[in-house]
């Protein structure tokens, strides 16, 4: 077969389908979009699972996330491990091994599951492709398009409007779902929560 009218073919082929795509995807964005601005700050209980090689591990705490890029992520079982950002700059803190690290805040939409609940809803297709696998139900599937993301997708589940569950696939082979517990939606929380100040003795580390 002459190969300029197979890719004619081809190109033809493709043409409805990848407008088909375009307005699925249309679609997918705007509904994710309305879901997360209706979601202006959220608590909740979480657990997460984290899955590789066979083997898994649990973790669990307590959330808190506002929009503007402030969240608080708290583990406390099995270790202590405290994530705060304030908007501008993110604090680690891992009790344990008592070190603190801190390092600025991307204000777009970033890589980690609390920024995308506390970033901008609107630039989400500056940094995500966006799929609703299936019509009128609220799952939706983020693929980031820049290379040096370190996962691969990321899903996120709405049950009555909350987000409920959140499932991480990175670039190494590990899958990491979050389930979300106790969910309270535009309450105010308290400035505090979203700041985070080095207890004495801690090595701190500035990135």
């Amino acid at each position: 077969m002459n190969t300029k009218i197979a890719l004619s073919t081809l190109a033809l082929t493709l043409l409805p389908m990848t407008a088909l795509t375009a307005h699925a995807n249309d679609t997918a964005v705007t509904n994710l979009n309305n879901l997360l601005k209706n979601t202006k700050s959220m608590t909740a209980n979480f657990s997460q699972t984290t899955k590789a090689g066979g083997k898994s591990q649990s973790f669990s705490g307590s959330m808190a996330v506002e929009r503007g890029n402030k969240f608080r992520w708290d583990t406390k079982s099995p270790s202590e491990q405290l994530i705060v950002a304030n908007g501008s700059s993110m604090w680690v803190y891992d009790k344990d091994l008592q070190q603190a690290t801190k390092q600025s805040v991307n204000n777009q939409v970033g890589d980690a599951p609390a920024l995308l609940l506390s970033g901008d809803p609107n630039q989400i297709t500056r940094n995500f492709t966006v799929s609703q696998p299936s019509k009128g139900k609220n799952y939706y599937v983020l693929k980031p398009k820049s290379s040096s993301a370190n996962f691969r997708d990321l899903s996120i589940s709405f049950n009555g409007g909350k987000p409920v569950m959140m499932v991480l696939n990175d670039s190494i082979g590990q899958t990491t779902s979050i389930r979300f517990s106790n969910i309270n939606i535009n309450k105010n929380i308290p400035a505090s929560q979203f700041s985070f100040t080095p207890p004495k003795g801690v090595d701190v580390i500035n990135q």
